[in-house]
C-alpha cells in the first residue's frame, strides 16, 4: 500500500537537511546538473505509470496544463523552466528548500506565490511508501494545477491566512482547509467525479482509491464542515470532499475567515470517518479498508 506522509504546513525538501545551509528564506538552489541516471531513472517509472493511470481520474484542468509543461518522462523537471511557463500564466514559481521549512517561511512562500518544493527523489526501493513529499509529489503533483487561475488564487489567499492563523494561534482549521483542497480535493465534472488534489494525483493507490473504492465517504464540499475536520498523514483518506467546480476555489480566496474562525473556534471537531447531519453525501463510505486494517492490527 503506497502511503505518502504529507504535511499541509510543513514543506518538505533534501533527505539530509544539516547537509545544505539554508538561506534567510530557507531556498537552496535545485543544483538540477547534480540528479543522478537512476534518480532520472526513478522520475521515469513513477511519471510513466502515473501518466498512464490519471487519463479518465484526474480533472480535464489537470491535463490540459499538464501538456503544457516542460515536464516530460525523461528526466526530472529543471524548475528554471517549470518557472518560466507559471510565472507567464500565473506568477508562480517552484523554490527548492532543504527540509523541514517553519511555518511562518512556507507560509509566507505561498502568500507571494512562491511554491517550496522538495528537490530530492524518492530511491527505487521506495515507489510506494514515502515519509515526506519528493520533487515527484511536489512538481508532478502541484505544478501543473498551479497553471489554473482558480487554483493558483486560492493557493496565494491560503498561505495569507495561514500567516493570520499562525499569528492567532488557530492554524489546525486552514490546514484542513489545505488538505481538502490541495492535497486530497475532488471536483465533480459532467463525466463523474475526478481528482485535482496533487496528494491523489502523485499516488498510484490512491489515484484508485479515491473514486473507485467502497471504503471512503464523497461528501459535497462545505468550507466550516471541512475546517472541523481532522485527517490523517500516514494513510488512505476515510473521507473526500467534493466541489462542484474548480472556479469555486475563486470565492474561496476571497472569503474573509475572521467570521468563520469565531464561530467555530468553541465547536467540537469531527473525526475523518463520520458523516454529519447536512452533508451532501456523494457516497456513504464502507470504511471496509481502515476496519481491515484494524482488525490484521489487532491479530
Amino acid at each position: 500500500m503506497e502511503t505518502l506522509n504529507l504535511n499541509p504546513v510543513r514543506k518538505h525538501g533534501c533527505a539530509d537537511p544539516q547537509a545544505v545551509a539554508p538561506s534567510a528564506d530557507w531556498t537552496i538552489d535545485q543544483n538540477w546538473e547534480a540528479y543522478t541516471q537512476e534518480e532520472h531513472g526513478v522520475w521515469k517509472t513513477l511519471y510513466e505509470r502515473q501518466s498512464k493511470l490519471l487519463p479518465g481520474r484526474v480533472c480535464d484542468q489537470y491535463l490540459d496544463c499538464m501538456k503544457q509543461m516542460p515536464i516530460t518522462a525523461d528526466e526530472i523537471p529543471d524548475f528554471r523552466r517549470v518557472n518560466d511557463l507559471l510565472m507567464k500564466h500565473t506568477g508562480w514559481q517552484i523554490v527548492a528548500v532543504p527540509g523541514l521549512v517553519p511555518d511562518d517561511v512556507f507560509f509566507t512562500h505561498i502568500a507571494n506565490r512562491r511554491f517550496p518544493a522538495g528537490q530530492f527523489i524518492r530511491s527505487k526501493e521506495k515507489l510506494d511508501y514515502l515519509q515526506e513529499p519528493d520533487v515527484f509529489h511536489d512538481v508532478f503533483g502541484h505544478a501543473p494545477m498551479l497553471m489554473n487561475p482558480a487554483i493558483a488564487d486560492f493557493m496565494q489567499a491560503y498561505g495569507q491566512g495561514g500567516l493570520k492563523a499562525l499569528e492567532r494561534g488557530i492554524l489546525p482549521f486552514i490546514s484542513r482547509l489545505y488538505w481538502y483542497t490541495i492535497e486530497f480535493g475532488l471536483v465533480q465534472q459532467k463525466d463523474g467525479i475526478r481528482i485535482y488534489g496533487a496528494g491523489i494525483s502523485s499516488s498510484f493507490t490512491e489515484s484508485r482509491y479515491c473514486l473507485e473504492d467502497d471504503s471512503p465517504n464523497r461528501i459535497g464540499f462545505d468550507l466550516e464542515r471541512v475546517m472541523r475536520t481532522d485527517y490523517r498523514i500516514d494513510d488512505l483518506q476515510k473521507s473526500y470532499f467534493v466541489i462542484n467546480e474548480l472556479d469555486d476555489l475563486f470565492e474561496l480566496a476571497q472569503i474573509d475567515f475572521d467570521p468563520i474562525y469565531a464561530r467555530i473556534t468553541d465547536q467540537p471537531t469531527y473525526t475523518p470517518d463520520r458523516i454529519v447531519p447536512g452533508d451532501r453525501v456523494l457516497h456513504p463510505g464502507t470504511l471496509r479498508y481502515h476496519r481491515q486494517k484494524a482488525a490484521r492490527t489487532e491479530d
